[in-house]
């Protein structure tokens, strides 16, 4: 069972933190297992139960995960990864977990592509879009940010194998001057929750997820517009920018990518309940050979 197809929306259990386990699990019984994650209110106990038995390496690692999940830790937090694109993401505590949804950006990313590419991944939390990217392609040269200390340790281990390199810093000031106008696919998975709405999140996203990786400021879209201004100087002729919004967003950030003389289109996927903005930089040429 992939632990992303619990996720967009995140329903790995209910919004609320469930209460302590009345049932102590046995290890070596997966149906006490069940029954603890049950009596503590996780929905998809059976699923759940499943992935800490084939995560965890002895009795004693069992018993602690289910307490953590009891007490309302995100399971990816529990389990340490999530399953994206087919790869098993590391997730540390507090790091922004990769949602399903997102999924339909990094496809979209590899169809313009190509087979190689200059990438770098703005916001990169975990370090997994990026990642999955990188792993379908033949030849990249893959960088990644984020403002956040906790993530970027996270990612830099999750994009060691694409030999990746990671900054920690302010979306485009700690990159490498040496990319700009040579970026083919820009990937930028901004916090654009509006500052009024953070608190009707839930819990696992609210209370266990850095602040920093979900408000987007008064409208959401506060750091999207710092995004998209920078663009057109790190993209490459015909380079592209990608990232993620909200349905009722989407006039507001296709404006924005406008604004900053790039050519916008939308891509929406019902099933998945995803939207992407694509903002490409007038100019011949491919998304950026590595």
């Amino acid at each position: 069972m992939s632990v992303s197809s619990f996720l967009a929306p995140r329903v790995l259990s209910s919004t609320q933190a469930p209460p302590s386990p009345s049932v102590s699990p046995s290890p070596s019984d997966p149906a006490s297992v069940v029954t603890a994650l049950r009596a503590a209110g996780c929905v998809f106990a059976e699923d759940e139960a499943e992935l800490i038995l084939s995560t965890a390496r002895t009795p004693a690692e069992v018993r602690a995960m289910v307490e953590r999940r009891a007490g309302g830790l995100p399971l990816e937090h529990v389990l340490g990864w999530a399953e994206f694109r087919g790869l098993r993401i590391e997730v540390d505590p507090g790091v922004f977990v990769p949602r399903r949804r997102t999924e339909l950006l990094v496809a979209q990313a590899a169809a313009l592509a190509g087979r190689a590419a200059v990438v770098v991944d703005l916001c990169c939390g975990s370090g997994a879009l990026g990642a999955a990217l990188a792993a379908g392609l033949d030849r990249v040269e893959l960088h990644a940010a984020d403002i956040d200390p906790a993530a970027v340790r996270c990612a830099r281990r999750n994009v060691a194998a694409a030999g990746g390199e990671v900054y920690e810093g302010d979306l485009y000031a700690p990159l490498p001057r040496t990319l700009r106008g040579r970026v083919g696919v820009l990937l930028a998975n901004v916090p654009y929750v509006p500052t009024g709405e953070v608190g009707l999140l839930p819990a696992e996203a609210r209370v266990h997820e850095a602040r920093v990786a979900l408000d987007g400021g008064s409208d959401g879209l506060d750091v999207l517009r710092r995004v998209t201004a920078g663009a057109p100087d790190w993209l490459a002729p015909g380079g592209h920018l990608l990232f993620e919004t909200s349905e009722g967003q989407v006039p507001a950030a296709v404006a924005a990518v406008e604004r900053a003389g790039l050519v916008a289109r939308v891509v929406e996927d019902e099933e998945l309940y995803a939207t992407v903005v694509i903002g490409t930089r007038r100019g011949s040429g491919r998304a950026g050979g590595a």
